[in-house]
């Protein structure tokens, strides 16, 4: 990809290069811990706001170097620089740095995003579809966005920024960007097109085209006001004791209706024995990688192995599945239950750790399923004391509701559910293996159930 940089920018990243250094690795959203940073080459840099003001803005792309990738490669990151004389205690948390040297010496620079003035300058371009640089500020006309919104942003995000505009509007800002047409944004464009109201439709949309390659930095969509999320509601009930097994019906439906609306509008593929090769050779292959790094799952892995071959098994006998486009990490933690008891799904950016081209590949709707199947199985072990049965009457409840629009249930392919179920377990094992040790025995147990042929 061929670098887009203003005259100031080789000046302005240097000057920031020691404090990036520092302030980049703490970020949750930053996804190469555990690898020192080694320098940053410019991808493009944009002036919002002068600083020659009170206050300056530079929208900044920065691909990140990091050994042992090589020196031309790294993670492209996209930031949002405030400039000040002096910050106020209020934007502590935002604290970048103070610059000594460059076109901003003399200046303290904070993640701009915590301040809600320049949070509002980008809703601004958004509103009236401006052309700043390089950048794209793009919007659907039939849909209005009232100026005079004040922001703030959201403090539990992990792999993006969201600033909530009044309640009215909530922008996504991608933080990790890869070229190309992001499902973000081109899914909830699709299923706004059908009238699928199970997913916020966008206002409009934050591009930029460097190097004659897309990309897409940030989506702004309605936020759904008083709205929980399906984690922190489960987590509520689970806690009270409190029954679950309605909410998850009423998921399970939600997830058939954009599934069947995705189905509609975009294209779907049939996958036989030669399509499915690869993706059970993959799954084969992330088993015994996982195996390796975590000797837990070595008693378990001739019975995981067979999930797959089981399904292999299938496709040789002439079976075949439809795949299409799907959400690509569905969980709990991904939908959101209105006050009017309206189950939405968000996030269709699927697992950022993927290649793009990855997760814009049709699979079949179980894998979504597993994923939402697994999120029951954690919040169930969230909670002490644990409530007995309460995952399997949600998975049984949801797996329901999902059959009472789609007129399938999942549970009737066991050998299509088992296989990617199995194969989200094992992810999970090497992510609590690494990340979350006391965390290992939610998988595990899991692990335990699926090794066996008939899992219940």
């Amino acid at each position: 990809m061929a670098e887009t940089v203003s005259p100031s920018t080789p000046a302005l990243l240097a000057s920031l290069d020691p404090l990036l250094r520092e302030w980049l690795p703490r970020q949750r959203w930053f996804a190469g811990k555990g690898a020192p940073v080694i320098g940053f080459s410019a991808v493009a840099e944009t002036e919002l706001l002068p600083s020659d003001g009170r206050l300056g803005l530079h929208h900044l792309l920065v691909r990140v170097h990091q050994p042992p990738a090589p020196a031309e490669v790294g993670d492209c990151y996209q930031l949002l620089i405030g400039a000040r004389e002096a910050l106020p205690p209020r934007l502590a948390p935002a604290l970048i740095g103070h610059v000594t040297r460059g076109p901003l010496a003399g200046h303290t620079v904070y993640d701009a995003l915590y301040d809600p003035r320049p949070a509002e300058v980008l809703l601004e371009a958004l509103r009236t579809g401006a052309r700043i640089g390089g950048l794209r500020f793009e919007r659907d006309p039939g849909r209005e966005i009232r100026d005079g919104l004040v922001a703030r942003l959201l403090t539990a995000e992990q792999s993006n920024s969201s600033v909530v505009y009044g309640d009215a509007f909530i922008l996504k800002l991608l933080r990790r960007v890869v070229p190309g047409v992001n499902p973000d944004l081109e899914i909830p464009l699709a299923l706004a097109r059908e009238g699928c109201a199970r997913v916020p439709a966008p206002t409009a949309w934050l591009r930029a085209e460097l190097g004659g390659e897309p990309y897409v930095l940030a989506v702004l969509q309605p936020f759904v006001r008083g709205a929980t999320d399906g984690w922190e509601l489960a987590l509520r009930e689970l806690a009270k004791g409190e029954d679950f097994t309605a909410e998850a019906r009423a998921l399970g439906r939600a997830t058939a209706e954009v599934h069947t609306a995705l189905a509609r509008t975009l294209p779907t593929v049939t996958l036989g024995q030669s399509q499915l090769e690869p993706q059970v050779a993959g799954m084969t292959a992330r088993l015994a990688a996982a195996v390796q790094a975590v000797p837990a799952l070595r008693p378990y892995e001739d019975g995981l192995r067979s999930a797959y071959t089981a399904l292999a098994d299938l496709a040789g006998e002439g079976r075949t599945w439809t795949a299409q486009r799907i959400h690509g990490d569905l969980h709990l933690g991904q939908c959101l239950r209105a006050p009017s008891g309206q189950w939405s799904l968000i996030d269709f950016e699927g697992e950022p750790a993927r290649p793009l081209a990855e997760r814009r590949m049709p699979q079949p709707p179980v894998r979504d399923i597993a994923g939402m199947l697994r999120s029951f199985d954690y919040a169930a072990h969230s909670v002490t004391p644990a409530v007995p049965g309460w995952a399997r009457l949600c998975r049984a409840a949801y797996c329901s509701g999902y059959a009472e629009f789609a007129g399938v249930d999942p549970r009737t392919d066991p050998v299509l559910l088992r296989a990617y179920e199995t194969d989200k377990a094992v992810y999970e094992v090497v992510y609590e293996a690494r990340h979350r040790p006391d965390w290992l025995p939610v998988p595990l147990s899991a692990v335990h159930r699926l090794a066996t042929p008939d899992p219940t």
